[in-house]
């Protein structure tokens, strides 16, 4: 595969929903396109993955999560915006994670550099928002296995 960087980097992500809406954070990049992602992102050397879902929820979303049950696991070549463009080799464990009931979508103390915010997303607007990965996007909108599920390769 043309632009592949070498190695392969796990990334970790929050599934969490109330009243039938996830929570994602918000993107908004310089050439003012956007995309809706789950929080997450990949853990620190030394630690576990749960671990590093905890962290990274606390830093982009400002709230502590209990990590509940892998949901997902899936590979994915995620596009890099780099001179020349790049490729990186990803995979994805998504976790069915539980928020305290009182929490308020907000960016926490270390969001993303292109977070703007953390919203509620209506599982049925996934599809219409720029959800990115899209295919996870697709499988999230829709019935979630009770059972953790490998879906391969994601767009």
């Amino acid at each position: 595969m043309q632009g592949l960087i070498p190695g392969i980097r796990n990334a970790v992500r929050a599934y969490i929903v109330r009243d039938d809406a996830v929570l994602v954070q918000h993107k908004v990049y310089d050439d003012g396109s956007e995309r809706y992602v789950l929080p997450g992102g990949a853990p620190h050397p030394g630690e576990t993955l749960e671990q590093g879902l905890q962290r990274e929820c606390m830093e982009e979303i400002g709230c502590e999560v209990k990590v509940a049950e892998l949901l997902y696991l899936a590979d994915f070549f995620k596009p890099r915006d780099t001179q020349p463009p790049t490729i990186r080799q990803q995979i994805e464990f998504i976790f069915r994670c539980q928020i305290n009931e009182t929490y308020v979508a907000q960016n926490g103390e270390q969001p993303d550099k292109h977070q703007k915010d953390v919203v509620w997303v209506k599982r049925s607007e996934i599809n219409n928002k720029p959800f990115f990965p899209v295919g996870l996007g697709k499988i999230i909108s829709e019935n979630i296995s009770n059972k953790p599920v490998y879906l391969g390769l994601i767009s």
